[in-house]
């Protein structure tokens, strides 16, 4: 799949254990800004695109699985972005901006194993500008169709595409473990078994229907200020 000029994108997979990291590379001179949505957020430095803040880069984003532990991917590629001097220049070196999000996979394969920081340099290492998508990198362990209950959950994974007006492109790629379903609105969604209907449970998750993520990024060759880019990632 290919993506915006500029971008890559690097994964590291587990098959077995059912989990993975994503790295989106970015080009020098990017402008972002981002938001946070749901009851459970896992994140790192994601303060840092708030259009306030000093730093005006953003040198990559690691998706992962692993939920909170899976954010030490992050680290491996900020230490390698940091050993080849690419990041925010301070006095003392250039510190790479690097943010990180992470779904929670920890039920679907070995909730022991979890990305780490050298999972995080073998994604960063990997990246290239025909990414895979399916069951890769972040999506490793994702899941949907948990609304009706975890028996009725599928198997979801990592999705990419690109739209081009013109000279306009943008990219989004998407690591989906959302309790809903996937479903493109252009017919009902295919349930596993036939049933489409409601289950008979009034509320078969409990009271609790915060803990599902959906993370992702989007980017775009247009030229945005922080506060544009915020709005992009509100929409």
């Amino acid at each position: 799949m290919r993506l915006v000029d500029g971008v890559t994108v690097g994964h590291w997979t587990d098959s077995e254990a059912r989990t993975g990291c994503t790295v989106v590379r970015l080009p020098e001179g990017v402008t972002a800004s981002g938001e946070i949505r749901g009851g459970s957020p896992a994140s790192r430095e994601f303060e840092l695109l708030d259009p306030v803040r000093r730093v005006g880069r953003l040198d990559a984003v690691v998706l992962s699985g692993g939920s909170a532990f899976g954010l030490a991917a992050g680290s491996g590629v900020a230490d390698a972005l940091g050993e080849a001097g690419i990041g925010f220049e301070t006095p003392h070196g250039a510190v790479p901006i690097v943010v990180g999000m992470s779904l929670y996979d920890l039920g679907v394969g070995d909730a022991s194993v979890r990305p780490n920081a050298e999972h995080g340099r073998l994604a960063l290492r990997a990246a290239t500008t025909e990414p895979a998508v399916g069951r890769v990198g972040a999506g490793t362990g994702a899941t949907v169709g948990k609304w009706r209950g975890p028996d009725h959950a599928i198997d979801a994974g990592l999705g990419i595409a690109t739209m081009t007006d013109g000279e306009l492109a943008v990219s989004g790629v998407v690591a989906v473990n959302a309790v809903g379903d996937i479903d493109d609105g252009s017919d009902s969604a295919r349930i596993r078994g036939g049933a489409s209907a409601w289950p008979l449970a009034d509320d078969p998750l409990g009271a609790d229907l915060s803990t599902n993520t959906v993370i992702g990024v989007v980017v775009t060759n247009a030229v945005l200020d922080a506060g544009q880019c915020l709005v992009v990632a509100q929409g």
